[in-house]
């Protein structure tokens, strides 16, 4: 850390940024794992997709990165359900965390997807960080119905995502509830029965994403670890990263003051490309001036976007240092553009381990 201070010519904010920043962060990637039939695109069928998705968790790993997250949309030409994908990566992989961000709670029946979570995170060694919410607005109108889900009298969907959630955060408690066959085909053990398989620790590796305050609290109380992504409600017109660092200081005192014993995670999600090379400024070096945005989602909710971070690696580690939802954060997740191929989004990933992070104190 002292030859980055040194570096950067004892830039006031980096080396404020080093203290508050004295821990070690956990960096990963996340993929929305998107296809197009573009001429443009590396990735041109969900084949290529869950394919390329495997390599680059292995290429991260072997570049020194934490993890390899996956986000989840139905009905669209992206990533869906997990699982397969999860035991592939774990099967492939022996160190990295393995997860998404976030899986739609809304389309999930909770037993199943107990048994699905706990094969793959068996098969990965225990290695599963599930990031799991309500999700964000489908490509089809009330998508969950055509998967046999709807909110029950008086409710809405998010009450729909909040009951399939307390099911399956209940079910990985390894207890049994189910009443057993008195003549079953195969010997059962004495009692009642849960699902199996039954991975232990998982349950303690369950992430709610969060974007609102409110819902952050809420997973403090429940005892789930939390995801903030790239947006977030617009709750006191303050840019993104400080209304986030306020909601993550929110949800620890929340998590202290329901007793929890454990330490919680707390991830944020960023766009962040290192200008290194003369490919990268093609791709990005338009978006070096972006900013955040104002917007609506679910048709009347204001909510505010995260900017990208793009720059050549020393001005990078200064926009870092003044980002307080990252210091607030244990775990950092990079959007990878990955129908640029496994081979850039290598690239970007090591950029920042190589370049950025050190100067960061986040290696």
């Amino acid at each position: 850390m002292q030859a980055a201070s040194a570096r950067l010519g004892q830039d006031p904010l980096i080396v404020y940024a080093l203290v508050r920043n004295a821990d070690m962060k956990k960096i990963a990637f996340i993929s929305f794992g998107h296809w197009s039939s573009s001429s443009h695109s590396l990735a041109r069928s969900a084949s290529d997709v869950l394919l390329q998705s495997i390599d680059l968790a292995v290429a991260a790993e072997q570049l020194g990165a934490d993890g390899a997250f996956f986000r989840v949309h139905h009905f669209a030409r992206q990533l869906a359900s997990p699982f397969p994908l999860l035991a592939a990566v774990g099967a492939r992989t022996s160190r990295i965390e393995i997860g998404t961000a976030v899986i739609d709670m809304r389309y999930e029946n909770p037993l199943y997807m107990a048994e699905d979570a706990g094969a793959a995170d068996l098969i990965a060694g225990g290695r599963l960080q599930l990031g799991i919410s309500r999700g964000s607005g489908e490509t089809v109108i009330d998508g969950w119905r055509y998967f046999g889900y709807a909110p029950e009298e008086g409710e809405t969907h998010v009450d729909l995502a909040r009951r399939h959630t307390e099911v399956f955060y209940e079910v990985l408690r390894g207890e049994g509830f189910a009443e057993p066959n008195p003549r079953p085909m195969f010997a059962n053990p004495p009692g009642l029965l849960r699902v199996e398989p039954h991975s232990e620790g998982l349950r303690d590796r369950i992430w709610w994403g969060s974007g609102s305050d409110a819902t952050a609290v809420w997973a403090a109380r429940t005892g789930m670890n939390l995801q903030c992504s790239t947006l977030k409600n617009d709750e006191s017109g303050r840019p993104l990263h400080v209304q986030q660092a306020e909601q993550i200081r929110a949800y620890r005192q929340a998590w202290k003051e329901a007793g929890h014993t454990r330490e919680p995670r707390v991830s944020v999600s960023r766009s962040i490309f290192a200008l290194v090379n003369d490919r990268d400024r093609r791709y990005f070096g338009r978006d070096a001036n972006s900013d955040g945005t104002i917007g609506l989602l679910d048709g009347n909710i204001r909510t505010i976007f995260g900017r990208s971070y793009v720059a050549e690696p020393d001005a990078l580690v200064r926009q870092l240092a003044a980002d307080e939802a990252i210091a607030e954060a244990d775990t950092l997740l990079l959007t990878v553009p990955n129908q640029l191929g496994v081979e850039y989004c290598a690239h970007v990933i090591e950029s920042i381990l190589t370049h950025v992070a050190p100067a960061l104190g986040w290696r």
